[in-house]
């Protein structure tokens, strides 16, 4: 048989797994250490809530690569309890990260041995077998736990022990690395009633981010609608009225009156359309998103390329969202990326809307500084989306946006 890709790959997990069980021994002494200063002194109430919650820390790498190792997503884990001696203790993923040390201890050690066997062994064999005669004579190298003294021992020694680590790497890394990640998956994985208590926490999250949102947009509307459009309204009556008082006695007058109630009507007519705009575009009922999107790219003073994909139906509110994120993003990079070239792509995978923004400006962007980037965040979370924002300082600037769309 042939040494693959995936031998080589199941036996580096394995080293990995030894590596991170040799730092791991430490690991119950620190605990009962710090356990043992609860009731030694209060201290302990300190010390062991920081060495659980740096336990937490630490299993983060093993759950990643586990599910990296199995070729699934890696699910979020649940953010650290807030802090107190109480809270930490009584978290159920306290309880899982114990039972992963004790398990890795017990399990990883010895796998991730046979994984170092297999990944090592060969080479280290092949230069033993060739410099067996440097050792002293008094203490022999040994191959298969056999002292070499002669070049036939080497040869046939060697070739047993080359044998044994070739047949791990062919044959048993591969099912002990998969059953070491299923472990490691099975015991940090939260249960269902977490996993539940986790969705509904997110909803409400999201819920009330719903409200937030759509309390905001009314108040803009409001904003506009009294402002704006009721505001020229008001002009409008106030010149019809006096024009026709003034019909009579001063008709040139009255007509220009009429003439500044009539630009009046239309000005009041176009600040109304644009309140209509902003609550359903009509360019969405008309072109799509593909086409709102174009016709934003093609109002932005920064050149954007438009990449969209065939969409489907989309569900109303979806394609509202999408739009205000594209709207919202390409004024944020007109106004404070300075940026040179922009991209929007916007695909859909399965039952998601993927919306993707980047630019080649300066980057560090942030959302505390007022930049529109919480509110797409409040408006991707009140459909029960994730946002993702990616601009270290210098550049360049990536926003997605992952919007369920399944109806």
């Amino acid at each position: 048989m042939i040494v693959t890709s995936a031998n080589l790959r199941a036996a580096r997990y394995l080293t990995g797994a030894l590596l991170t069980g040799v730092a791991t021994l430490p690991m119950p002494l620190l605990l009962l250490g710090a356990s043992a200063t609860v009731a030694a002194a209060g201290l302990g109430f300190v010390l062991l809530p920081l060495a659980l919650l740096g336990l937490r820390r630490w299993t983060g790498p093993a759950w990643r690569r586990a599910h990296a190792y199995l070729g699934e997503p890696v699910p979020p884990r649940r953010p650290d309890p807030p802090a107190g001696f109480r809270r930490v203790i009584t978290d159920p993923a306290t309880r899982r990260d114990l039972a992963w040390v004790a398990a890795h201890l017990v399990v990883g050690l010895p796998f991730g041995a046979v994984g170092l066997l297999a990944l090592a062994g060969p080479p280290v064999t092949l230069a033993q077998m060739a410099l067996w005669w440097l050792a002293p004579v008094d203490r022999p190298l040994s191959l298969l736990a056999v002292p070499v003294t002669s070049w036939a021992t080497a040869l046939a020694a060697g070739a047993g022990q080359l044998l044994v680590c070739v047949a791990l790497l062919l044959w048993a890394v591969r099912p002990l690395a998969g059953l070491h990640a299923r472990m490691v998956r099975a015991l940090l994985r939260p249960s269902s009633a977490e996993r539940l208590a986790e969705r509904v926490d997110v909803l409400t999250e999201s819920r009330a981010g719903a409200l937030e949102a759509h309390a905001a947009e009314l108040r803009r509307i409001e904003r506009d609608l009294h402002d704006g459009t009721q505001a020229q309204l008001v002009a409008l009556a106030m010149r019809l009225g006096v024009a026709e008082r003034t019909m009579a006695d001063d008709p040139e007058r009255a007509r220009g009156l009429l003439r500044e109630a009539r630009d009046g009507a239309e000005e009041a007519m176009a600040e109304l359309r644009g309140v209509v705009r902003t609550i359903y575009p009509p360019i969405l009922a008309d072109r799509g998103l593909d086409g709102a999107a174009s016709a934003l790219a093609a109002r932005c003073p920064v050149p954007v390329t438009v990449a969209v994909d065939a969409l489907g139906p989309l569900p109303a509110a979806v394609e509202a969202t999408a739009y205000f994120v594209v709207a919202e993003a390409l004024t944020n990079i007109a106004k404070h990326a300075r940026a040179e070239r922009a991209s929007v792509a916007i695909r859909r995978e399965g039952a998601s809307l993927l919306i993707t923004v980047a630019d080649d400006g300066h980057g560090g962007a942030d959302e505390s500084r007022g930049s529109g980037l919480a509110g797409i965040r409040r408006r991707v979370a009140a459909l029960d989306g994730a946002t993702r924002l990616t601009s270290p300082p210098g550049g360049p600037t990536t926003l997605e946006v992952d919007l369920p769309c399944a109806s």
